[in-house]
């Protein structure tokens, strides 16, 4: 094999092995694909401010999210149906970010329990990403499920009233296969046009009172993740969330929302000093996850990038992506002349463009 040296790398060696229906479900967005281009082009509009004779001989990636100790500021975001990219599917991907020192977010569409993701990585840190369910004694009882398995967080994804329009998912015809579970639903998704048979199950009339019952059910720390204005991120702290998460969700719900780097400030200095804010959407380089610290992110969160590696050479795949954007992590911060991510401010980057 030829050695695989970025995500880019990974991307065309799991479009190799996929087939077109998969391939094309975890790398397209809605419509025309606008936002899911724009995520990843907005960081090339910023450009890093390094400072130099700066000390760093030693320089560490660790933070904190939550309260958790993570080896960077990288964690593994939701994805769905992962035994579609390798028959070990979430189960390879929770002892990747282990191994890596990172969290995992299982999805509600996996096809393994809370449980049994725990039960792969023992004592690692786990989130739960939730699509709040119409049936809420369903609800109430996965949500005792992911306490019980040791889970540190809950994730509520709150830009799913509806499945966003996916015309690759459309052209090819991509269907789920009949042997794979989705344990976490209350009923089983069809295998075809299972988006809109999700859209079904998904509760549309949610608002944000429903949270006060959310947070009366469950008592782990409120994440929210698909806000992308400054006035949902002071309804997000008003309403006791610990974290919020800038999302567009990968450009595969509303087409033409701006990407996620381009809003992360706005949304960074509305949450306050309360609220932790993550943001997601193409992460495909550690001085990409440079430029979100810097614009005022605690942490990152790649999914499509982990996947590739998945894909590719399952557990060890995943593994080698995350070591990888480790590896570009602590390179870019002692050419930024940072010795910690902590150190990264709003004044190590500027818009892209001559000098003013």
């Amino acid at each position: 094999m030829t050695e695989l040296v970025n995500v880019d790398d990974f991307e065309a060696a799991a479009r190799e092995r996929l087939d077109p229906g998969p391939y094309g479900y975890y790398a397209g967005g809605s419509g025309d694909e606008q936002t899911l281009r724009a995520n990843a082009a907005a960081f090339g509009r910023w450009e890093l401010r390094p400072r130099v004779l700066v000390d760093v001989d030693e320089v560490s990636t660790a933070t904190t999210v939550l309260g958790a100790e993570l080896s960077m500021p990288l964690l593994v975001a939701p994805t769905a149906f992962q035994r579609l990219a390798h028959p070990e599917g979430e189960l390879a991907m929770a002892r990747a970010a282990a191994a890596a020192g990172t969290a995992m977010c299982l999805s509600t569409l996996s096809s393994v329990t809370p449980a049994e993701l725990a039960d792969a990585a023992p004592g690692a840190p786990q989130w739960f990403q939730l699509y709040w369910s119409r049936d809420r004694g369903f609800t109430q009882e996965l949500l005792a499920a992911v306490v019980e398995a040791g889970f540190r967080a809950l994730m509520l994804t709150v830009d799913f009233p509806v499945a966003g329009r996916r015309e690759r998912d459309i052209r090819e015809a991509f269907a789920l296969p009949d042997d794979l579970a989705s344990p976490n639903l209350p009923v089983a998704l069809a295998r075809r046009d299972f988006h809109a048979a999700l859209g079904g199950i998904v509760d549309a009339r949610l608002t944000w009172r429903d949270l006060e019952w959310l947070r009366s059910t469950c008592e782990l720390p409120l994440v929210l993740k698909g806000v992308l204005t400054a006035e949902d991120a002071l309804l997000a702290a008003e309403h006791g969330a610990a974290a919020v998460v800038v999302s567009n969700h990968g450009g595969r719900q509303l087409d033409g929302v701006p990407a996620t780097l381009d809003v992360l400030p706005e949304v960074a200095e509305a949450a306050g000093e309360n609220v932790e804010v993550l943001v997601d959407g193409g992460i495909r380089r550690g001085t990409d996850v440079l430029k979100a610290l810097a614009l005022g992110a605690q942490a990152a969160l790649t999914g499509r990038a982990v996947l590739w590696g998945l894909a590719v050479d399952g557990e060890q795949g995943a593994a080698r992506v995350l070591a990888l954007l480790r590896e570009e992590v602590e390179v870019g911060l002692k050419l930024l002349g940072c010795r910690t991510p902590a150190e990264v401010t709003r004044a190590h980057v500027r818009l892209a463009g001559p000098a003013v």
